[in-house]
Parts: C-alpha cells; sequence; structure tokens
C-alpha cells in the first residue's frame, strides 16, 4: 500500500500527481503549473526536484516498470499453471489499462523517446523472455501445443500488445483499449493452447461448450 500523501517523499508525490494528470488527459496536455495546482504545491517546490516534464515522465517510466516487473515476476513464480497466470495476467490489465488515457502512449512514441526506450527495452528483455518461459511451462504442463515455436511467439504476442496502443488501427473514438487488448489476448492464448488449456481457459471463464 502506497503511503499517504502527506507521508511521501515530495518527488514521489509530484510523480504520482503527474501521473493521476497524465493518466487522464495524456501529456501533452499537462504542464508544470497544472501538476503544481493538482498537489496544491508551489511550482518552485517542483522545480527543486524535476527540471522539466520530461524528468517526471523518465521518473515514471522508471517506476512503472519497476513495479510491473515485481507484479509479473509474482505472479510467474506463483501461479499453479500456466492459465492461472494467464488469467492473472488478464486481470492485471483490468485493474490498470482501463484507467489509461489511450493518448498516453501515442504521446510516449512520439514526443518522449527516452521514456519509450526504457519501455520497449523491458517489453523486449524482460516481459518477452517471461512470456516465452510461460509458454514453455505450458507445454511442459500439456496446455499449449506442443508444436509452437515459444520464441516465435512469444514476439508476436509482444507485438500484439503493442498494436493494440496504435491509434491508426484502432482509433479511441471507435475502439475501447480496454477491450481491444483482452480480445487479443484471448485469441492468442486460444490459438496456442491444446484441448485441455481449452478446458481450463472456459471453466476459468465458467463457460460450457460441446467438445
Amino acid at each position: 500500500m502506497c503511503p499517504k500523501s502527506t507521508e511521501m517523499e515530495p518527488a514521489v508525490k509530484i510523480m504520482l500527481g503527474a501521473q493521476e494528470l497524465f493518466f487522464k488527459y495524456g501529456i501533452k496536455a499537462i504542464t508544470m503549473d497544472d501538476i503544481a495546482k493538482h498537489l496544491s504545491m508551489s511550482k518552485k517546490t517542483i522545480y527543486q526536484y524535476y527540471k522539466e516534464k520530461d524528468e517526471i515522465v523518465l521518473s515514471l517510466m522508471a517506476e512503472k516498470i519497476k513495479e510491473d516487473e515485481e507484479v509479473f515476476s509474482k505472479m510467474h513464480r506463483e501461479a499453479e499453471n500456466f492459465i492461472e497466470e494467464l488469467f492473472g495476467l488478464m486481470k492485471c490489465m483490468t485493474d490498470n489499462i482501463g484507467k489509461i488515457n489511450p493518448v498516453l502512449f501515442y504521446e510516449l512514441q512520439k514526443f518522449y523517446p527516452e521514456a519509450w526506450a526504457k519501455f520497449t527495452h523491458f517489453k523486449e528483455h524482460v516481459i518477452r523472455k517471461m512470456v516465452e518461459d510461460s509458454l514453455k511451462r505450458g507445454q511442459a504442463q500439456g496446455y499449449v501445443r506442443e508444436d509452437i515455436n515459444t520464441g516465435i511467439l512469444s514476439r508476436l504476442r509482444m507485438e500484439e500488445i503493442e498494436l493494440g496502443f496504435n491509434s491508426n488501427v484502432f482509433p479511441s473514438d471507435k475502439f475501447n483499449l480496454l477491450d481491444v487488448q483482452l480480445a487479443m489476448t484471448e485469441h492468442f492464448f486460444y490459438g496456442i493452447c491444446t484441448l485441455k488449456g481449452h478446458k481450463l481457459i472456459n471453466k476459468h471463464k465458467e463457460v460450457t461448450e460441446d467438445e
């Protein structure tokens, strides 16, 4: 649990206050004045910790990556099986992605390349490896088809996640970001799972269908 705002270090309080605004309105629309007003803090105080908004964005990205790595690693270690891990991931998506304005991802790519590079490195070197390990675990448990190439499919999964954030493909006025990610996740896993895996997925979803 996060400490109360009055107990937080000022730099952390500024970062989390900025996060609230970024998630709701995107990054470009928010100024240092907006952050100061949101936190009832002087802009002079903010500048003692962050010289510019870009520094806040970088700090926030680093913190989110650290948090996500801890959550995903714990989920990977503690899940009883591949399917349980899958549903833990989908719950994580539901809890987090639905709170984020889709424009944020477009802005990160276009205007904050350093922060986006951190995210890309995390995706490629941490998440992709974790996905590949999970696929291999699923194969060993009989939930994932033995004939799939885990190296190829783990990379495909990473590209699907990024595609779901692409506003040119899924414009926000026509598609809900969370719905897109959940649909693509479900489609991917039904495609790679065995009948045994499908049955356990359906059990988690409380779906009954003929074989």
